[in-house]
């Protein structure tokens, strides 16, 4: 596990000088706490000065991964870990339920459900999902590249 964070597996070593960052939030798991999982990831990413396309793309994920835990887990709560290592940005989000088989994609869904994977699939760079060591629910994480700090002329802040 990285340092200081039991959510977010290592899977990258960071060199020295690389600034890591970390924030985590708890909501309830109940379809409104969604909104509020994306506005506390924007405020964050805001903060740490992420570009718009970044910010954008992390905010889809997370709401995509709060809701899959919210929908079809029997969690009460969700926890959410950004984590901004170097020049990617890792989102974890942790439920407290077991879907049998874990989360699946599902590329030829006809109703409005079982699209949210294919979205994070398409937005990050890698994406999974893991027990947690615990055994106290799934963890599902997905990785998105950025350039922060590093905002071209166009581009507004998040």
């Amino acid at each position: 596990m990285a340092p200081g964070s039991a959510l977010i597996p290592r899977l990258m070593d960071l060199s020295p000088g690389t600034e890591a960052l970390r924030y985590c939030f708890a909501l309830p798991a109940q379809p409104e706490s969604v909104a509020g999982a994306r506005e506390l990831t924007r405020a964050r990413l805001d903060a740490w000065k992420l570009g718009s396309d970044a910010c954008d793309a992390a905010v889809l994920i997370v709401s995509e991964l709060v809701t899959n835990a919210v929908v079809h887990t029997a969690s009460t709560r969700v926890v959410c870990e950004l984590s901004h290592l170097g020049r990617r940005l890792r989102i974890a989000v942790q439920d407290q339920g077991h879907q049998p088989g874990g989360p699946r994609l599902r590329r030829s869904s006809d109703d409005e459900h079982g699209r949210g994977l294919l979205l994070v699939d398409a937005m990050s760079s890698a994406w999974g999902s893991h027990d947690a060591g615990d055994a106290s629910g799934r963890i599902v994480w997905a990785e998105l590249p950025h350039d922060a700090g590093r905002p071209s002329g166009t581009e507004r802040p998040c």
